[in-house]
């Protein structure tokens, strides 16, 4: 009997979630949508004895890494073997092109699924291993179950695929300072990633509220700035640290920690970029070691309190700064195998520098006319240091003021025109501007997300496209969303912001512009909620949420209008303070009138008669306009 009501309930389950995503099951749902799709009738039947062959050494250690990621849901023991056999019935076939198909490129893979057979091949093994995410995702949601899941049938739809990326730069951020996330959700993080053909793992290091790389030689760096006393509530709100308060709160990866990560996000075909932020956001490294400031004053690690941020800037003429930089440097190079390493470069307050006499001797010396060349001069030093490791340089887009590094990479987050810039001065440049990628900002309604700023809807970052008209596309390396973490305190949260967003910038930077399509694009994030789910990772589900503002009319009254990025909905409301239901009014297209006496409207939106969203409950007092700005009528 409890069987049978388990089976009710799980079936039940699946008919809610059906229901309510309005979705067909009989359609794909990959993302990042592949270029090339053919569906075919019939299914593959994944079975305890299907065999997984690899037809060269080199596609043998992605025939493995299938078996592993196959074995734990299913509880199957599927063994990989190499074979120059072809195989025919009951088979998984890996294969490496001995003649390069030019056409997949480097990361490319064909994948074909019939009744008796899946085959995938590519040109390399990183072509391969997106094969395999393909085909994971075409798997049904229990593939991601961390346990075995009993009476499943393991079927695939036959196909036949072929794809390739439209960028080789498809990125994600994750800023490991303000707020230090473990080894362990690392791994998770990448193991997330690559499910939806990410490359670039860009680990934000160091800043203001934390150092967190051991460097040899150089201990302070981790015993002093890798700690900051604890605090909870709004990023900059918090009351800087107390004398003889304790600095209990923070962490750091020790170089084996870093080997770790690299070699486990190798295997998966992502390379870790690390970034050290200099000249400004150094306040971990200042409070480490003050002769490295202008000031030469002692500092504490920041917690996200205001302060002066003349006090994070290194002095760029202390030979003692040049002394630390290339000892750090040096082990960063050797630790992460990857082509760049990231060096800030950003929102640097030079104001001491204007002051400080070895600085201005500097200037004088080098005939520098202001404190931008100063800055520009650091970073074409920098880089020249960092190319004597064997690297190349990085830098936000401020590295372009006062003149850019001869061969500096851009990342341009201050809007698109950055790039541009860069670009028509061929320099290579990625594209991650703020109003697009960045992670942290609210995806749904303020009033019912964690507390942030701005916004960044899931709609908006579908939107985004990395080549602007009339730039040579050889200059655009592709593309990068960025999670900073003053408003993310922990790994749910971290998971929370980026996913289903992380779906649309992989989609912008894989995808041809000619397969985007935002219903089908919304129909397949739907999909894969059910596969978060059973990956136990935690997800937005903003979209469903209206936003909320307000607006004076023609009669200066103000009135209430509610927008959402998704079709097919209803958003029923409520003034008049109770819950609202399917028999509640439906909000139009016209903005709404207030009541008399009205404090609050009450909204959620439902689909075929079943609550979708979640209950916001706005007060009418707190109404702004869609800049933010409260709404006021002159009356």
């Amino acid at each position: 009997m409890r069987k049978f009501i388990l089976f009710i309930i799980c079936f039940l389950s699946a008919f809610d979630i059906l229901a309510q995503g309005d979705i067909s099951s009989d359609k794909l749902h990959i993302i990042p949508q592949p270029v090339s799709v053919t569906e075919e009738k019939g299914f593959f039947r994944l079975k305890s004895n299907t065999g997984i062959f690899a037809t060269s050494q080199e596609a043998a250690e992605s025939a493995s890494f299938l078996a592993s990621m196959l074995n734990k849901p299913t509880g199957y023991r599927l063994k990989s073997e190499l074979t120059h056999v072809v195989r025919k019935d009951n088979s998984i076939m890996l294969r490496i092109n001995q003649k390069r198909i030019g056409l997949l490129g480097n990361e490319g893979y064909a994948l074909k699924v019939t009744p008796n057979q899946i085959r995938i091949s590519a040109n390399t093994r990183d072509g391969l291993f997106y094969g395999l995410q393909s085909l994971m995702q075409i798997l049904p949601p229990a593939v991601e179950s961390r346990q075995p899941v009993l009476n499943e049938i393991w079927q695939v739809p036959c196909v036949d695929i072929q794809d390739y990326p439209r960028f080789s730069w498809r990125g994600l951020m994750l800023d490991v300072s303000r707020h230090f996330f473990s080894k362990e959700f690392l791994l998770r993080y990448i193991d997330e990633m690559v499910k939806y053909k990410f490359n670039v793992f860009h680990l934000h290091l160091t800043d203001d509220q934390g150092w967190r790389l051991e460097i040899l030689g150089l201990p302070e760096l981790t015993s002093m700035g890798a700690w900051r006393v604890p605090r909870m509530g709004s990023w900059w709100s918090f009351a800087p640290p107390q004398p003889g308060e304790r600095a209990d709160y923070g962490g750091y990866y020790t170089q084996e920690d870093i080997r770790e990560i690299v070699a486990y996000a190798q295997k998966r075909s992502v390379i870790i970029v690390p970034e050290i932020d200099v000249p400004a956001h150094s306040l971990a490294l200042i409070a480490a070691y003050p002769g490295l400031s202008c000031t030469k004053l002692k500092y504490s690690v920041n917690p996200g309190s205001r302060f002066n941020h003349e006090d994070d800037v290194l002095c760029v003429a202390n030979d003692s700064t040049w002394m630390v930089l290339d000892k750090i440097f040096t082990q960063v190079a050797a630790l992460f195998p990857g082509p760049y390493i990231h060096v800030g470069g950003d929102e640097a307050n030079r104001s001491f520098w204007s002051h400080h006499e070895p600085d201005q001797e500097l200037m004088r010396k080098e005939g520098i006319s202001d404190v931008a060349g100063l800055q520009s001069y650091f970073t074409k030093r920098l880089e020249k240091l960092i190319l004597s490791k064997g690297k190349k340089m990085i830098g936000w887009d401020e590295i372009l003021e006062g003149g850019v590094a001869p061969e500096a990479t851009v990342m341009s987050w201050r809007g698109m025109q950055g790039g541009i810039k860069a670009a028509g001065m061929k320099h290579e440049v990625i594209m991650t501007p703020s109003h697009y990628a960045y992670l942290d900002l609210y995806q749904g309604e303020p009033l019912v997300e964690p507390e942030t700023y701005s916004m960044l809807r899931l709609d908006t970052c579908y939107a985004f496209d990395p080549l602007p008209e009339g730039i040579d596309s050889k200059y655009i390396l592709g593309g990068q969303g960025n999670l900073w973490s003053e408003s993310v305190p922990n790994d749910r949260q971290a998971e929370y912001m980026t996913w289903p967003r992380g779906f649309a910038l992989a989609e912008a930077l894989w995808s041809p512009t000619n397969k985007r399509n935002w219903p089908d694009f919304v129909r397949r994030v739907e999909w894969r909620f059910q596969y978060l789910d059973e990956a136990q990772v935690k997800y937005a589900r903003s979209l469903y949420d209206p936003v909320i503002t307000g607006l004076i009319g023609a009669d200066d009254s103000i009135k209430v209008k509610m927008e959402s990025e998704i079709t097919g909905i209803d958003i029923r409301y409520r003034f008049d303070g109770t819950d609202p239901d399917i028999f509640s009014p439906i909000y139009g297209v016209r903005p709404l009138d207030i009541p008399k006496g009205a404090t609050q409207i009450r909204v959620r939106t439902f689909r075929k008669g079943r609550p979708l969203g979640r209950q916001i409950n706005y007060p009418l007092k707190e109404l702004k306009d869609k800049d933010g700005n409260p709404v006021k009528s002159k009356s």
